[in-house]
């Protein structure tokens, strides 16, 4: 199926949204041709999806001249030749979020939907959803549930929707941020199918640009509040711009990030104590109560398989650890990282005798959560009855774990396994659907009275909001205020912290994750990396002794991402028990993170700082 590709011209476009002084982006002149497959790049906050989505005619505020707290436009923005408002459904947008797209509770139905709303032929209509689906490779029941798909499943879905429309242009704004490297694989190859079955103009914003340049004819680099800086052949642009793409935060293939320097380099000592049976050091539960001058981190601590054997965390199943110096896993306290720690084939966990539970290695820091045998699901406290059984769907199960202070927890896995059910699950916010989560007498007594419970899904909202901090994978679920500085406000006005107090901690963070001269805008106004940082932001304002991130840095740019682990990093020294939900093998090897793997058909072995956890869909 071939399709009459679109053009796409800006002229000295730009745009201000609402409420805001500064321009979002702003001299733009820039035309893609018909056919062409450009990349565009740049700074978190840069204004790139706000490109993308006034070529797809959705920008959904209204300028007016007359009004200057009302969204402002300059110059001029055409689809061949005319407005894009226009021509809906000419420009096909897929947004880095698979949730945003699916509208339908059924497959056939959600990619029928904008053919729908376009008003084409019902005989046609499922002739272009079948072809669809086929040419993304999502070959499923059309009656299939949508809500049964994986990440990258999601997002295949809303680029078989889009490509049904059959757009002259795809633009794309980061579709493989919240993937896991398997749905990266799925969705780079969707897209490299549809663009060879319809020949359509292609527009990619995407900070990790790698993922795209096989594809891509032009690589443009914007800057921050201003127009084109670079604008070429991808090779031409990468030898020639290097040092614009660094300032602009641009992931360069072959360029590793920058590791965090926030973690102390006590920890590799601690560690290498533990594996020779050494005593360490007690840890504070809470620590210095903001990031501060390093201390001496924790070791790994204890971990259960859902068979009840323990063994020390950092010792998988089925591999032993060769303590060859060289192969130690990268220190929180930065510097060029060494290799990772290599697995060599084993019997049995070191010093494990068959079926023994074998006592801990003295903690790094402590015990604030514990989970045992732990099953988590979606529905959990809303079990819907049918047919005489319990239908709720158990996503996880058989979990066991520890969350201590000073630590660092990566729960990783692929799309559909139930990570971020398990993340909300410690965080309080859904209850068990089996076995037990236990907050310990330290995380009760943090502030204030204590709980009567120690089961976190039973305490309030201002009894959690002390003790644990919650960043979800959308940051627009949890914003409650108008502006950025009302939302950092937020928190710790509702612990009863003086105005000079929370006055003096929003500058700082304001000034710590990069939001200061956004201090006014609406947080809903913000672009997908800022939203993010402004999530993060307000939850460590209220200072919780444990932190539960879900994709912490998804959507950031190479400078906003260091500087998000930095203070993750920082955090974990300071006593604070950080758990991150995660696709970024990155942040994990940055944070020198302790691992639960999650998978969606058991036990699997893991390697040294792996645990592997087994899960069910």
């Amino acid at each position: 199926m071939t399709t009459v590709p679109a053009r796409i011209t800006f002229s000295g476009w730009g745009w201000r949204y609402p409420e805001r002084r500064t321009w979002a982006v702003r001299g733009v002149d820039l035309v893609i041709e018909p056919g062409e497959r450009v990349a565009v790049v740049g700074p978190s906050g840069a204004g790139k999806s706000t490109l993308l989505r006034a070529a797809a005619g959705v920008l959904a505020d209204d300028p007016d001249d007359a009004d200057d707290t009302a969204a402002a436009v300059e110059g001029t923005i055409l689809v061949d030749g005319v407005a894009p408002v226009s021509v809906r459904g000419r420009v096909g947008l897929v947004m880095q979020d698979p949730e945003a797209h699916t509208v339908m509770s059924r497959i056939g139905d959600d990619v029928a939907f904008g053919c729908e709303n376009l008003g084409v032929e019902r005989s046609d209509i499922w002739l272009r959803v079948r072809h669809a689906l086929d040419v993304v490779g999502l070959d499923l029941p059309l009656d299939r549930s949508t809500t049964r798909l994986s990440g990258g499943q999601r997002q295949r879905l809303a680029l078989a929707g889009v490509l049904a429309m059959r757009p002259g242009a795809l633009v794309l704004d980061e579709p493989c941020a919240n993937l896991d490297p398997n749905g990266v694989v799925q969705v780079h190859d969707a897209v490299r199918v549809l663009l060879d079955d319809t020949g359509a103009t292609l527009l990619v914003v995407e900070h990790r640009i790698g993922t795209w340049l096989d594809l891509v004819d032009r690589l443009v680099l914007l800057e921050q509040g201003g127009g084109v800086v670079a604008d070429g052949a991808p090779d031409v642009v990468l030898a020639e711009h290097s040092d614009a793409l660094e300032r602009g935060g641009v992931w360069v293939p072959g360029s590793e990030p920058t590791r965090g320097s926030a973690r102390s380099a006590g920890r590799d000592a601690l560690r290498a104590a533990a594996l020779r049976g050494a005593a360490l050091p007690d840890a504070d539960p809470r620590g210095p109560a903001l990031p501060g001058a390093a201390r001496a981190g924790g070791t790994p601590g204890l971990q259960t398989t859902g068979a009840g054997e323990f063994r020390p965390l950092g010792v998988g199943a089925g591999v032993g650890v060769d303590p060859d110096p060289d192969d130690a896993r990268p220190s929180r306290a930065g510097g060029t990282p060494g290799p990772p720690a290599r697995a060599t084939p084993a019997s049995r966990p070191l010093g494990a005798g068959e079926g023994e539970r074998q006592a801990p290695p003295a903690p790094g820091g402590t015990l604030l959560l514990r989970a045992m045998g732990l099953a988590t699901s979606r529905s959990a406290g809303r079990t819907a009855k049918r047919r005489g059984r319990d239908r709720m769907q158990h996503i996880g199960h058989d979990i066991d774990l520890e969350v201590r202070s000073g630590e660092v927890l990566a729960v990783t896995g692929p799309n559909g396994v139930g990570k971020s059910t398990l993340g909300l699950t410690l965080a309080g916010l859904l209850r068990p659907a089996g076995g037990t989560l236990e907050a310990s007498s330290d995380l009760l007594g943090t502030k204030g009275a204590a709980p009567t419970d120690p089961a976190p899904h039973s305490w309030s909202s201002r009894e959690l909001a002390a003790r644990i901090g919650t960043v979800f994978q959308d940051p627009e679920h949890q914003f409650i205020a108008a502006s950025v500085r009302e939302e950092l406000a937020a928190g710790p006005a509702a612990l009863g912290m003086p105005a000079a107090a929370i006055d003096e901690r929003v500058t700082e963070l304001l000034d710590t994750f990069r939001l200061d001269h956004l201090v006014d805008a609406n947080p809903f106004t913000l672009s997908g990396g800022e939203q993010r940082r402004l999530a993060i932001a307000a939850v460590i304002a209220t200072r919780p002794p444990v932190l539960v991130l879900d994709e912490p840095t998804s959507g950031q740019d190479r400078a906003t991402w260091s500087a998000v682990v930095e203070q993750l990093g920082a955090l974990a020294d300071a006593g604070t028990a950080v758990v991150v939900v995660t696709h970024d093998r990155d942040l994990v090897r940055a944070l020198d993170a302790d691992e639960v793997v999650l998978h969606a058909d058991g036990l699997t072995p893991a390697v040294p700082g792996v645990r592997s956890t087994g899960e069910s869909r």
